[in-house]
């Protein structure tokens, strides 16, 4: 299908102000018109859809519910790539796996808006009786099939969508009454993309969060979400907070105001409970220094984001220990795996087996909290001196502009991410595990944490080489990479026998 003419209305200088709106209707003109099915989006019939859906299929209300109640939710994700098995995918994670968010996860080709092979995977699935893509192709399905989805399942449903490019699918599955939808600028440029500019991506994500300020406009809460790193990296914990902020503020100057946050588990009960704490009070207090006061933040947590181990027991005890760090961190939800992780893409009942795993560990760990240990504070008060000094950085160099400074402070790598893809990030920031099993910061590149924060960093990394016998340096950040997934017998070797 031939592309679309441009839209008439030039697009404005990159700013975090709201986007105007002839220019958003302009670009809303544009972008139905690439690919059949955005014929079928009619704003004012999924306003009623919205309005019809009970509450407990609406994820706004659901995630503000779990906060009320300190509930810590399941998800999963999942997607297929014809409509019958993504259904049949649906209707198990919501029935066997007692999922309380019930997730579709879109394609390779989907996601990079290649929606000619996107049907040809449709079509050559069909054939074979078995799923091609790594996903569902909502673009190609479009709205109907969507609303066919949402009624076959009795959750709320989320987009997730591993895109920096997210118009069309959102604007399809946001008619077709999913009410969640995850996704950012920043996290998800730096992650998926090699080419595209960290500007392009913040236009993008401004459009999608503009749209939700639409349905907001009418009454229609929406959820959107900021995805954390899905780089199968080490990330540390003010690092993705920084981004989650940024996001966050982004977001917020569209007219969002259910955003919620992601972050990947450290898999360090203290430093993950401590980063939820700290990340819900940094997003709460930057927010209010840009005048927004109205905007819930739930956190999220996600099951280990590196490589997994083959062993199916070390998997389940991963599993289990996600769903037990979430709870004691007071997450309002965790995204779980499976113990097919590493292996590829789950089946039915893999999935739904490791959203019961996860849900056992919940409620096993239910009204634990770690606030009163004093190694919890200093965690928390470390996490927040760290992003503090680069989210201040970041708004100075953009003039108190998040999108501008933003931009600029990954020119001067004062914002970095390590091992990004995006030629447009540094990635000369590297982190590693120190001896406890906390992520440090080894080398921070051109990152501007103070030296003081530093100073700590580097003595527990040098204490941890000294005794592990591993020099000092970028070594100590690759083996941290690969470290989960090495065999039990290797990290806990047996006692040597007198």
């Amino acid at each position: 299908m031939p592309e679309s003419a441009a839209p008439e209305t030039a697009a404005p200088p990159l700013s975090e102000a709201a986007l105007a709106e002839d220019f958003f209707q302009a670009e809303r003109k544009h972008n139905l018109a690439r690919w059949p099915t955005g014929a079928d989006v009619d704003f004012e019939a999924a306003v009623e859809l919205h309005r019809a859906l009970p509450r407990h299929k609406q994820l706004a209300w659901v995630m503000r519910e779990a906060d009320r109640e300190r509930r810590c939710l399941t998800q999963p994700r999942g997607g297929f790539g014809t409509f019958e098995m993504h259904r049949d995918l649906m209707v198990t994670l919501d029935r066997e796996g007692l999922a309380d968010v019930v997730p579709t996860t879109t394609d390779s080709y989907t996601r990079n808006e290649q929606w000619q092979l996107a049907q040809r995977g449709i079509e050559e699935s069909e054939k074979a009786g078995r799923s091609l893509l790594n996903g569902y192709p909502m673009v190609n399905y479009g709205v109907a099939k969507a609303r066919e989805l949402i009624a076959s399942i009795d959750k709320p449903a989320i987009m997730l969508t591993g895109t920096s490019m997210p118009k069309l699918t959102g604007e399809i599955s946001y008619a077709g009454g999913y009410t969640g939808y995850l996704g950012s600028a920043i996290a998800y440029t730096t992650s998926y993309t090699k080419e595209l500019s960290i500007e392009q991506g913040i236009r993008n994500y401004q459009y999608l969060d503009r749209l939700v300020a639409q349905y907001q406009a009418q009454g229609i809460e929406l959820h959107r979400r900021q995805p954390g790193f899905l780089t199968g990296t080490n990330i540390p914990p003010s690092i993705a907070i920084v981004t989650c902020v940024l996001d966050c503020l982004l977001a917020a100057a569209q007219g969002v105001r259910n955003y919620g946050l992601e972050m990947g588990e450290t898999l360090h009960l203290v430093q993950d409970a401590a980063a939820v704490a700290a990340c819900r009070e940094l997003c709460q207090e930057y927010l209010a220094r840009k005048g927004y006061r109205d905007v819930f933040t739930p956190v999220t947590l996600l099951h280990w984001m590196g490589a997994w181990p083959q062993d199916e027991a070390q998997c389940a005890a991963m599993v289990a220990y996600g769903g037990t760090l979430a709870a004691i961190a007071g997450a309002n939800s965790v995204t779980t795996k499976s113990t097919h992780e590493a292996f590829g893409i789950p089946t039915p009942q893999a999935n739904a087996e490791g959203l019961r795993i996860t849900r056992t560990a919940v409620y096993m760990a239910r009204n634990i909290r770690l606030d009163s240990m004093p190694e919890f504070q200093f965690e928390r008060d470390l996490i927040k001196r760290e992003a503090r000094a680069i989210l201040d950085k970041t708004l100075e160099m953009g003039d108190g502009d998040t999108a501008v400074g933003t931009v600029r402070a990954f020119a001067a790598g004062v914002l970095d991410i390590p091992w990004s893809p995006n030629r447009h990030v540094k990635s000369r920031v590297m982190p590693a595990r120190d001896g406890d099993g906390c992520l440090r910061i080894v080398d921070p590149g051109l990152m501007p944490f103070p030296r003081e924060v530093m100073e700590i960093h580097r003595d527990k990394l040098q204490r941890h080489a000294r005794r592990t016998r591993q020099p000092f340096g970028h070594e100590l950040a690759v083996a941290s990479v690969y470290e989960m997934a090495e065999p039990i017998a290797k990290l806990l070797p047996d006692r040597p026998r007198g």
